[in-house]
């Protein structure tokens, strides 16, 4: 019995230490290789840009180099095609491969970890994951961007309500509504980059907290692996997670962005709106009600968007009472941080594949922007130009509203002498600012609804997505 324990220590790298092995109750509790392990490629990464390091400062030969540069080689190899044997009690991915090296080229393997320590190498592994996950999710924001902008241009002429408190305000232009989303999203991808920007510093070099007494190059590890600096101070560097929070945080908006989209497009979807269809391969139907079409992907986004809000709070707490410096309790933040990743990518790819499958159902849209008197605002500016008050132009066009209502038409469709009973300097000219298309057409600013001015957004915007 006492072999056995003998030897299942023996497998530990800091088993020296100790008296006794730790359960395999406690092994299955603190082990993370089940997660990450998908931080394998990474880590392979960071430990080749080491071993150069090592070998140019003359820490390790070159002959123990290429075995290094060939060992890992063989690992990345393994792991890509699924041989890689995975063992639970060796904890994470860092000892699983270091002990395959070690068993595949000898001493040279147990000479990688040489003014390193498995916190400064998380910490590493890291922020090379969430810089390629921030890149990847970028691209497919600006694809989803890309969608907008087609369907927004199929639209620049289709009048729809614009709505405040979901009440019909004024006209606006169906490809204005939807460039205020390509708005949102280019802020989101301005927040990403930025982010970007203290993802990539190189913890590595801090070892286990204090930096390390042999004569590293970080600033050529910083070179090798893409970072554009490196974390100046190692307990820091090793222990602070600020940069994934601040990526969830990013994520979290972005799905803020999507999730009022969603509603939205469900809103719209809804027989009492019927402004738009989604495409079929979109929506599933009822268990009982053989009339439903329900838009679950939308729906989904909605929902999933508390699932990061919740990651994002989870990462939070995670942080708020650690002492410094390295602390166990960081080894949860990556199942947040791997399953936000992992839901904004498959999001962003469904939502382009849904715009391109949107039926747009024009005169219900127009029908509805004439049921709300959204051109009132256009009767007080014109008021207003003929030399009226704005405050007085507001009460004689409230007036001319109840009129209408009662008698159940459209400022628009009042004769021009039931009009002049609320103000006789209205004339007949009145009637081109009462159309939706002279509503429309009248906001002929940067940023105003006119459709020369979203033709000329969404001209601007794809200028702006082929410079990236």
């Amino acid at each position: 019995m006492e072999k056995k324990a003998a030897v299942e220590m023996n497998a530990k790298t800091w088993s020296g230490r100790f008296n006794e092995p730790v359960t395999q109750l406690v092994q299955r509790y603190t082990a993370s290789i089940n997660f990450d392990k998908r931080l394998a490629e990474y880590d392979i990464q960071g430990s080749l840009a080491h071993a150069q390091m090592l070998s140019s400062v003359g820490i390790i030969n070159s002959i123990d180099l290429v075995a290094i540069e060939q060992g890992l080689s063989q690992i990345l190899e393994e792991i890509r095609n699924n041989r890689f044997e995975w063992q639970i009690e060796l904890e994470d991915v860092h000892l699983n491969i270091e002990k395959r090296l070690t068993a595949l080229i000898g001493d040279a393997g147990k000479r990688l970890h040489t003014a390193r320590s498995r916190n400064d190498q998380v910490a590493t592994d890291i922020r090379l994951y969430l810089r390629a996950s921030i890149d990847e999710i970028t691209q497919l924001i600006q694809s989803l961007q890309r969608a907008l902008l087609d369907l927004a241009e199929q639209h620049i002429e289709t009048v729809m309500p614009g709505f405040t408190h979901l009440q019909v305000a004024q006209p606006v232009s169906f490809g204005h509504h939807l460039m205020a989303y390509y708005e949102m999203l280019g802020r989101d991808i301005a927040r990403l980059l930025d982010c970007r920007k203290r993802v990539n510093k190189l913890p590595l070099g801090a070892a286990a907290l204090a930096g390390t007494s042999y004569p590293i190059d970080r600033e050529m590890v910083a070179q090798l692996l893409g970072f554009e600096g490196i974390c100046l101070n190692s307990l820091d560097a090793v222990s602070d997670r600020d940069f994934a929070i601040e990526f969830c945080a990013c994520a979290a908006l972005l799905m803020t962005h999507l999730s009022r989209f969603s509603e939205e497009l469900i809103i719209w979807m809804s027989p009492a709106f019927n402004f738009i269809q989604l495409a079929d391969r979109f929506c599933t139907g009822s268990s009982i009600m053989p009339q439903k079409k329900n838009p679950d992907v939308p729906e989904l986004v909605r929902g999933k968007t508390g699932r990061i809000n919740g990651h994002l709070v989870a990462l939070l707490t995670l942080m708020k009472s650690q002492p410094l410096a390295y602390n166990k309790d960081n080894q949860e933040d990556k199942e947040p941080l791997f399953d936000t990743v992992d839901t904004l990518v498959a999001t962003l790819r469904i939502y382009t594949d849904m715009l391109s499958g949107i039926t747009i159902n024009q005169d219900v849209m127009r029908q509805a922007a004439m049921r709300g008197y959204a051109t009132a605002t256009d009767l007080a500016d014109y008021l207003v130009k003929k030399g009226l008050p704005f405050r007085d132009a507001h009460e004689i066009v409230a007036q001319a509203v109840r009129f209408a209502e009662n008698k159940s038409c459209d400022l628009s469709e009042l004769s021009l002498s039931e009009l002049k009973q609320f103000s006789s300097i209205i004339e007949q000219d009145i009637f081109s600012f009462l159309t939706l298309e002279g509503s429309m057409n009248s906001r002929n600013h940067p940023g105003g609804t006119a459709p020369a001015q979203v033709r000329a957004a969404i001209v601007q915007a794809r200028k702006e997505l082929s410079n990236h």
